[in-house]
């Protein structure tokens, strides 16, 4: 059984300043191996901005790891590499701790790729702390869609993914999910409240909460415009 803990901000600049905190507090956290998991979309990049002017004190033995990315050049406003990079060049890691999708590579070889990373990552013993997740509109998370895309991650940490939007992408599967000891939604925006609620109801039919069942534990974090109105 899946425990879901919400909370819910007044607006989203609560929520991205309580993000930018949180992030903060973890990634200094000392004597521990541990990797985060980041996702893209535009409602965490404010906190990555702000956590890359003020960068955490460093810790070497922090890693970073995506939930997902599309397949488009690392230089491209669209892959969230590329986003999330001026926070990675704060933090100051050596390039062996940023595991992400090698997308120069051709598309099935770059979620290969990906899955032996995030595969030598677990075997090390590093332990995946906070894990963010975005929640789309049509109920997905990191590139997981639909049930097809849930079914094909069976026994794998990474997948070549076909989006709805045309492009194509790779995100880890439900078996990573698992490894992550705090996974937390981070979610804004009015056209997010019908997902929300399907979360909220922790209905199975919903993508996202299909991709978490095996976590003991799941976070939601939403401003008020993302709230359903019975919440």
């Amino acid at each position: 059984m899946t425990t879901l803990v919400t909370r819910f901000f007044d607006s989203r600049a609560h929520l991205e300043s309580a993000l930018a905190e949180r992030l903060a507090r973890s990634m200094a956290t000392p004597g521990t191996v541990a990797a985060h998991m980041l996702s893209g979309g535009t409602t965490p990049l404010p906190a990555y901005r702000a956590l890359a002017l003020r960068p955490p004190p460093r810790n070497p033995q922090l890693h970073i790891l995506f939930s997902d990315d599309r397949y488009v050049p690392e230089d491209s406003p669209a892959s969230n590499y590329h986003q999330i990079a001026p926070l990675l060049a704060a933090l100051a890691l050596p390039p062996a701790a940023v595991l992400r999708v090698r997308t120069a590579l051709p598309l099935e070889e770059a979620a290969r790729d990906y899955e032996r990373q995030l595969a030598g990552l677990l075997e090390s013993g590093v332990r995946i702390g906070l894990g963010l997740l975005g929640l789309g509109a049509d109920g997905h998370t990191a590139s997981l869609f639909s049930a097809s895309d849930i079914a094909r991650g069976s026994g794998r940490l990474a997948v070549a993914v076909q989006r709805p939007d045309g492009m194509s992408g790779v995100s880890v599967t439900p078996e990573l999910l698992a490894q992550v000891a705090e996974p937390l939604f981070v979610v804004a925006g009015a056209d997010k409240c019908d997902a929300v609620r399907s979360l909220l109801a922790q209905d199975s039919g919903l993508t996202a909460w299909r991709a978490v069942q095996r976590c003991a534990r799941v976070e939601l974090w939403a401003d008020r415009s993302a709230a359903p109105t019975v919440a």
